[in-house]
């Protein structure tokens, strides 16, 4: 019974949620809990962005980590960790609580095709409608992306995967399963992503991943609105018709003025950064970063962008103080 009704408060295409709008939506994505916190504790932050109605909230996932035991003799004892719950049952309970749209983010590393399937059936079962497929990064003793095996290698295996199950192949190859229809969505690189050989490379990638089905693009995060510009003008020559929703994370803190470019591979503009040279407290940088991240929100408004989409990193403050000044 639960099932059915999680299906009858929320249920509708990402797609179909911007199709439906006649001004610029806000959505914003959560990190599951660390293990032995309780969904309490993913509220806490959900709670202060309800106000801004989100259509939708997407729903990261994190792949299992692993440790090795000396076990004597030469022999090592690999132990799994997982440091977070899986994104099932969170989605469930968002759409229970908060009556909106849960995303979950599917990724390639860490799953055969088999129980990559098994998810989505689970998935439709609960009444989710959209997913965002990513490939994934490459776990912290991984120098580089290993797919497991029986896996995909590419964002574009998985796209196409789930397209088949929205034309009823399953792997069973049987021709009574009920299809699919799921919204599924890709990400895209303003800057191009950091293992592209260039952005005309990453461009050609985004193209095959809508061609296999994507219907809808969401951005790495960026601090140059004219990057986002530049991209979706680029996209559009190529012939990436989907809706294009750019990605946004505010600047809180001292560690983010280093770590933000590296691990995202992004520049800040000159104007951003000399006022974040002038900080001496992560109080200074994320009033900072609040006031750019208004400026940027409120020009991506002004030119019609369909969401401005939030990463919080589990933290809401600095995006809710951005959202009231735009929505």
């Amino acid at each position: 019974m639960e099932s059915i009704f999680v299906r009858s408060i929320s249920n509708m295409k990402i797609t179909k949620h911007i199709e439906n709008s006649d001004k610029t939506l806000f959505s914003f994505e959560i990190i599951p809990p660390l293990k032995g916190k309780g969904i309490e504790s993913l509220y806490e932050g959900i709670d202060p962005l309800m106000d801004f109605n989100p259509p939708f909230i997407n729903v990261t996932y994190h792949r299992e980590e692993y440790s090795y035991k000396d076990m004597g003799g030469g022999l090592l004892k690999k132990i799994s960790i997982r440091k977070r719950p899986g994104t099932v049952g969170i989605c469930a309970a968002l759409m229970h609580k908060y009556k909106v749209d849960a995303v979950p983010h599917l990724i390639c590393g860490g799953f055969n095709v088999e129980e990559t399937e098994n998810a989505l059936i689970d998935l439709q079962f609960l009444g989710v409608d959209n997913v965002l497929a990513l490939r994934g990064d490459p776990i912290k003793t991984e120098a580089s992306f290993h797919p497991e095996k029986g896996g995909h290698r590419y964002a574009v295996e998985l796209i196409e995967q789930i397209n088949n199950l929205n034309n009823g192949n399953y792997l069973d190859g049987l021709n009574q399963n009920t299809p699919t229809d799921f919204c599924i969505g890709a990400a895209g690189y303003p800057e191009k992503h950091f293992e592209a050989m260039n952005l005309t490379s990453d461009l050609k990638h985004l193209k095959e991943k809508v061609d296999a089905g994507a219907e809808f693009i969401v951005t790495q995060l960026f601090f140059d609105n004219q990057k986002y510009f530049d991209f979706v003008e680029k996209c559009r020559n190529i012939g990436i018709n989907v809706p294009i929703i750019p990605g946004l994370k505010p600047i809180t803190n001292m560690r983010h003025i280093s770590f933000l470019p590296k691990f995202f591979n992004v520049d800040l503009p000159i104007e951003l950064s000399n006022e974040l040279d002038k900080c001496t407290t992560n109080e200074q940088v994320k009033q900072v970063g609040i006031e750019w991240g208004i400026q940027q929100a409120q020009e991506l408004v002004k030119n019609n962008v369909p969401v401005l989409h939030f990463y919080t990193m589990g933290r809401g403050e600095a995006v809710k103080a951005i959202a009231s000044e735009v929505f």
